[in-house]
């Protein structure tokens, strides 16, 4: 299993409705690509002064890499993508993308 991990520094007006519809739009492209096994999506609660300001996380569990990949093109996500970079401080520069193999 991939666990696709994208942390986000949203810009300071974004609201959280915005926020809300960004990761509805996410959670509905299970209904698109076969083998997204989860999604879920929190704000960045942490104490610790090292988030440099990474505001908001999501997580895909994909079944395997090809499944992550199918989901990096497909044009659903591609869409998704660019209303949260729109959303983003700095663009692409407020967000990391970080996948893991998870046993």
């Amino acid at each position: 299993m991939i666990r696709h991990i994208v942390a986000l520094r949203f810009k300071a007006g974004t609201t959280e409705q915005t926020r809300t519809a960004l990761y509805t739009e996410l959670a509905g492209l299970s209904a698109h690509i076969d083998g997204i096994l989860d999604f879920q999506s929190s704000a960045n609660v942490t104490v610790e002064p090292l988030s440099r300001g990474f505001n908001d996380v999501f997580w895909f569990d994909f079944k395997d890499t090809a499944v992550r990949d199918a989901y990096l093109i497909h044009p659903a996500h591609q869409a998704a993508g660019a209303r949260i970079v729109a959303e983003t401080e700095g663009g692409i520069e407020g967000i990391f993308v970080f996948d893991v193999v998870v046993a």
